[in-house]
């Protein structure tokens, strides 16, 4: 696919008080004892303004295995959410392993037909590169509902879930750019430098695993790129690994800089027997690539996240500490019709 037939970007419209957002088991099951956590995760979603319902798959909890449903099974309810007017936003219940049991089953079309945001990450950030990559729809890389929403941000601090719930609410409803995000002091400079692109990316395994599939992301799409990844358990050598299969792909070579989240349950890092931090290990393959990269951000399992809709322009200041969201992720509401 050559640069000038990669899609155009596709911004879903504005959601207004009163839309229909609906949780979804998109992966994996819920299990009982996260029940309020979920019932949290409504409470905060119609705080914003919005109506909630529940999926049936989320509501019956019959799982299979690991997953929610059988892979067909859920997309089959993803498909009918894509396809029904009233519902204006997709929010994921959790991440898990099965989304890429079910990428031939999207109605790719419906997506295109009315566009509308779907919120998560870690297994779901598998969603958001493959709707990019098919329909240039902006990816909402967002906490998931029951681990975050009503997990994470319940133990965040009250000025912390009212920065969240100021931030999710606009990136949803409002057609001005966020502009700068807030930072953080643990917000590390490994690499100074500026750079400006569109944001790719997700759970680093994921975007290396999509990349070996009929689903992956043209190379062009890497094209001056602000790269954001995270990871979640396994070996810090993992992690190497794939920033290594990124290098030789010629990812690495394409990318404008590179924004990394919390690592978390990584072992074999910055222990005693001298194994690497995750700056070092990131900067060891980067090598003589003279790229900003910006560390310690606040994306991914370890906690609350920063919304990072992917697709859209941003500009990174490292050795600043900024990251800022150029373009708004929605558009304005215009007319009745689903979607426009």
């Amino acid at each position: 696919m050559s640069l000038a037939e990669l899609p155009q970007l596709l911004r879903p419209r504005a959601l207004e008080p009163g839309d229909l957002v609906v949780i979804a088991a998109l992966s994996g099951p819920l299990h009982p004892p996260y029940a309020p956590d979920l019932e949290r995760a409504v409470a905060e979603l119609e705080g914003m303004g919005f109506r909630v319902r529940l999926a049936p798959i989320l509501e019956a909890g019959r799982p299979r295995w690991w997953s929610a449903a059988r892979p067909d099974k859920i997309a089959e309810e993803f498909n009918g959410l894509l396809r029904d007017p009233e519902v204006r936003a997709i929010v994921a219940h959790d991440g898990g392993h099965t989304v890429f049991g079910y990428l031939d089953l999207i109605d790719f079309d419906a997506v295109t037909a009315d566009p509308k945001p779907i919120l998560g990450l870690s297994d779901i950030s598998l969603l958001h590169l493959v709707l990019y990559a098919r329909t240039g729809l902006i990816g909402f890389h967002t906490d998931l509902a029951t681990p975050g929403l009503g997990g994470h941000w319940e133990r965040a601090s009250a000025a912390r879930r009212e920065e969240l719930r100021k931030l999710y609410s606009t990136l949803l409803t409002s057609t001005e750019p966020i502009g700068a995000l807030p930072a953080d002091p643990s917000w590390e400079c490994w690499r100074a430098g500026r750079a400006e692109g569109p944001l790719i990316g997700g759970v680093i395994n994921r975007i290396v695993l999509a990349q070996a599939t009929p689903f992956a992301l043209p190379l062009e799409c890497f094209d001056s790129a602000v790269l954001f990844w995270e990871e979640l358990g396994g070996q810090a050598s993992y992690v190497w690994n794939y920033l290594q299969i990124m290098r030789h792909s010629g990812i690495l070579d394409r990318i404008s800089g590179m924004v990394v989240g919390v690592p978390e349950a990584i072992d074999g890092l910055d222990s005693p027997e001298g194994s690497p931090t995750l700056a070092e290990l990131v900067l060891d393959v980067l090598g003589d690539r003279d790229i900003p990269v910006l560390g310690n951000v606040e994306v991914g399992h370890a906690g609350a996240n920063l919304p990072m809709p992917l697709g859209i322009r941003v500009a990174l200041d490292a050795q600043e500490r900024m990251l800022s969201l150029l373009e708004p992720a929605v558009r304005p509401v215009t007319g009745t019709r689903p979607g426009g």
